[in-house]
């Protein structure tokens, strides 16, 4: 028989929100594999846990490599536990290759569910939480960074990312230029910490609080699109959008018809924009700017 491979979620801050079964299962596992076996060390002696099983550390430098020999554990039979430094496994930090591996060896996975900076920080936000998209980190590279936002800048949903707290007023800037300095958001610092913050207001505000300086582990919840309808889609508009697919990856005329699509014009109204655009120097051979 085949083991099994379990995504145990630990404590983004306070240490006493970690789940029951986390303890245990640390006490029982075969192998527990950690993003950083230091942090594992002073996570069990504040859980008074002893791993009986064996301790490996399991990062994004040695994912790659380490992955085949857990999965041949696990083919043998073997319990394996994955922990991150903090939250689950696999988002925004290691897991998913060994998952995936897993899965194809038809190796069980299973999850102890803990905190998630994810959804704690949206909970917090005050924005709605109905509908959400996490993306992760953003580029770092501010021109990889602006085109990652320009791919979201339609999106309805609310919008989750984590940052680094020297790159986070670079950041907030790059929101209030592609989403407009009046999208509210909110900048989640510190979450279930001693000195944890929320700070909301519009983009543009939060980004002059950050230019001051900030400290932490960040998560930043910024709020969806609004709706338009086909009455606020002037010629500008237009353009702006066919722009943000272009720069996506999307042929002109791709673009120019999923925007007439948007809008509920005709695609010609579309294309009549962009061309006038165009004649004004407004828009180049490859693209808009």
């Amino acid at each position: 028989m085949t083991g099994t491979l379990v995504l145990a979620g630990t404590p983004i801050g306070d240490i006493s929100d970690a789940p029951p079964r986390l303890a245990e299962e640390l006490a029982g596992a075969d192998v527990v594999a950690a993003e950083d076996t230091r942090r594992l060390r002073r996570l069990t002696q504040a859980l008074g846990v002893t791993p009986k099983g064996r301790v490996v550390s399991y990062f994004e430098g040695n994912e790659t490599a380490r992955t085949p020999e857990l999965v041949e554990e696990l083919a043998g039979g073997a319990r394996v536990l994955l922990v991150t430094d903090a939250g689950m496994p696999s988002v925004s930090d290691p897991g998913y290759r060994l998952v995936a591996a897993a899965v194809e060896r038809d190796v069980r996975v299973t999850a102890v569910p803990g905190p998630s900076a994810v959804l704690t920080a949206l909970a917090l936000s005050g924005l709605p939480v109905d509908r959400f998209c996490f993306e992760g980190f953003l580029p770092r590279k501010a021109g990889e960074r602006l085109g990652r936002l320009r791919e979201v800048a339609d999106e309805r949903r609310t919008l989750v990312y984590f940052e680094a707290p020297h790159r986070l007023d670079d950041t907030l800037a790059a929101m209030a230029e592609v989403f407009g300095g009046e999208r509210r958001a909110a900048v989640c610092r510190e979450l279930t910490k001693t000195y944890e913050e929320i700070r909301r207001g519009p983009l543009a505000e939060l980004a002059a609080w950050a230019a001051e300086g900030v400290r932490g582990e960040i998560t930043v919840v910024v709020e969806g699109a609004p709706e338009k309808g086909p009455e606020e889609y002037d010629d500008a508009e237009l353009v702006r959008r066919v722009r943000v697919r272009e720069e996506a990856g999307e042929r002109r005329k791709e673009a120019i018809a999923a925007v007439a699509a948007e809008a509920g014009l005709p695609k010609r109204q579309v294309f009549d924009a962009v061309v006038a655009a165009k004649n004004a120097g407004n828009v180049r051979d490859g693209g808009a700017r």
